[in-house]
This record gives structure tokens, C-alpha cells and sequence, in this order.
């Protein structure tokens, strides 16, 4: 009978790659739906009232890799970008261009794009 120690040690390649792909897949998405809303907000419609403001996001993520990754990946969105990192380590503060509910904001970034990472590098 196999160890579940061994097991898990031989799964974690897979769950690397598993959690590279959802990662992958997750930017790509975010990227494409970010695009339109931001071409939305500014040519679409210039003289709406863009609510911007900045959210501070708890990182669960411990590796200079895994923060730098997120912070590059929330960069790259458009509306969005890290604009700072806890000297502690534990936040970002993002700048987020169209944004109604802090929280849900906050909630996205960990839930779609610092899981994964956590998953990936972690």
C-alpha cells in the first residue's frame, strides 16, 4: 500500500500545473473583460462619473515570487494597478478605476488571481 505522504509528493507537479493553468486562464479572461470596460468607460461613454478609489488587499501569499507575481498580474489588467506593498508584507494597495463594493473588489483579486498563485508558487 502506498504512503499518502508519497502520494501527495508525486501529485504536486500536477497540482503546479493544474494551478498554472487556472491561472493562465483566469488573466486571459480578465484581461479580455477588463479591456471592455475600460474601452466602455472612456470612449464609450467620456463624461460618466468614473467612481475610482484604492482597496487595501490582505495577501496570503508569503513568497517575494508569489507577491510579485500578483502584483504584476493586477498591474497588467487594465483599470487596475498595485500601486504599493506593505513593508510587512501583508497588503497590497491597488488602484482600481471603476469600482461600486471594496470588498467584492478585493474579494475577485483573491479569489482569481492570489489562489492560483498560491497554488502555482506556493
Amino acid at each position: 500500500m502506498e504512503a499518502p505522504a508519497m502520494r501527495n509528493r508525486e501529485m504536486a507537479p500536477f497540482r503546479r500545473i493544474r494551478s498554472g493553468l487556472i491561472w493562465l486562464a483566469t488573466f486571459i479572461y480578465q484581461n479580455f473583460v477588463a479591456n471592455l470596460a475600460v474601452a466602455g468607460l472612456v470612449v464609450l461613454r467620456p463624461r460618466l462619473r468614473i467612481r475610482s478609489g484604492i482597496v487595501q488587499v490582505p495577501l496570503d501569499l508569503k513568497t517575494d515570487a508569489g507577491i510579485t507575481m500578483l502584483a504584476h498580474s493586477i498591474t497588467l489588467i487594465p483599470g487596475t494597478m498595485t500601486v504599493d506593498v506593505a513593508g510587512d508584507r501583508s497588503h497590497l494597495l491597488v488602484h482600481v478605476l471603476a469600482m461600486d463594493d471594496p470588498a467584492a473588489t478585493v474579494d475577485e483579486i483573491k479569489r482569481t488571481l492570489e489562489r492560483p498563485i498560491r497554488g502555482l508558487l506556493e
